[in-house]
């Protein structure tokens, strides 16, 4: 592309490159100026143009950026229509965005024309919410760059969250409160709910490990949350120690994110039992959350990959 200023006389067909006033009406950037607007300008007394034109092979910032759009559109992601250079991708469903950093790294550092910005990894999207953006920041690039791209382009998804039996277990200390009961009851029924999935309450159990492993070996569902009444701090406690009694494993106690570092996780069989840390008797988002989503839209949940939320956890 060569980019100049240039008399009026040699500016036909070239790209305006920035907004003008012209005889008292503004020529929007981009516009392509026929014989027509040379008069016009000529006439405004305009002697130079600042203008861009393209040159054999390259293609215009909108081609280019609906090109690279379709490329990087994977499941559950629409390519949107592209205007002065950009084209968004949005999600086509609720999820949870899956995405290659290290691709998206090497996109970025290929040529400084061409640009894609994204949600972070995993995070949670609703139908119609923008996950990505490219940006041709010329008014065009060559086609040589766009098909290198497009073919290293690693497409960006969005995880559907799937339905999910979850089951909910409260665990009591002394004579329980029906009021937060409730709280708790009606918090998690809204965040579960949220995603897509039915959620069954079992009847509160004393706060003991032989009683809670009794309710976790007969407790349906496919996710069970164990809302206890007093935090877990150590393998020992009460959940953890009802996971395993249970016959199941403890996962992961502790997570480096805040509010949810008291998160328990565990497994019976293929089951995921999550025994919640105090925040998720509040809406407001937290470590439970990010745990959750994982398991609802079907990923696996390590030990180490809890360790990895740190960064972006507080």
């Amino acid at each position: 592309m060569i980019f100049a200023d240039l008399p009026v006389a040699d500016a036909a067909g070239a790209l305006l490159a920035h907004s003008q006033l012209v005889a008292g009406q503004r020529w929007a950037k981009g516009r392509v100026l026929d014989a027509g607007d040379i008069a016009a300008a000529a006439a405004a007394g305009i002697a130079r143009l600042t203008v861009a034109r393209l040159e054999p092979g390259d293609i215009g910032e909108d081609d280019a950026a609906a090109a690279l759009a379709t490329a990087l559109a994977g499941p559950g992601v629409a390519a949107l229509a592209a205007a002065h250079g950009r084209a968004n991708l949005a999600a086509r469903q609720a999820g949870l965005v899956q995405l290659d950093a290290g691709a998206i790294a090497a996109l970025n550092a290929a040529d400084e024309a061409v640009t894609l910005g994204t949600l972070t990894p995993l995070a949670r999207v609703d139908a119609g919410e923008i996950v990505a953006t490219v940006k041709i920041i010329r008014y065009a690039v060559p086609g040589t760059l766009v098909t290198a791209l497009r073919a290293a382009a690693v497409p960006l998804a969005v995880l559907p969250f799937r339905h999910r039996a979850v089951t909910l277990i409260a665990t009591t200390l002394g004579a329980a409160s029906d009021k937060a009961l409730a709280k708790t009851l009606a918090v998690t029924r809204r965040r579960v709910e949220a995603l897509g999935c039915p959620l069954a309450e079992l009847p509160p159990c004393p706060h003991r490990a032989d009683t809670l492993a009794a309710a976790l070996t007969t407790a349906p569902g496919e996710i069970i949350l164990v809302a206890g009444a007093s935090a877990t701090v150590d393998r020992g406690d009460v959940i953890p120690a009802a996971i395993l009694a249970a016959g199941g494993r403890v996962e992961r106690l502790g997570m480096p994110v805040d509010p949810g570092n008291l998160l328990c996780l565990g497994f019976i069989g293929d089951r995921a039992v999550i025994g919640l840390p105090g925040c998720a008797r509040s809406p407001k988002r937290n470590g439970l959350d990010f745990v959750l989503e994982r398991l609802v839209v079907g990923l696996a949940v390590t030990s180490a990959d809890i360790a990895a939320m740190g960064v972006g956890g507080l």
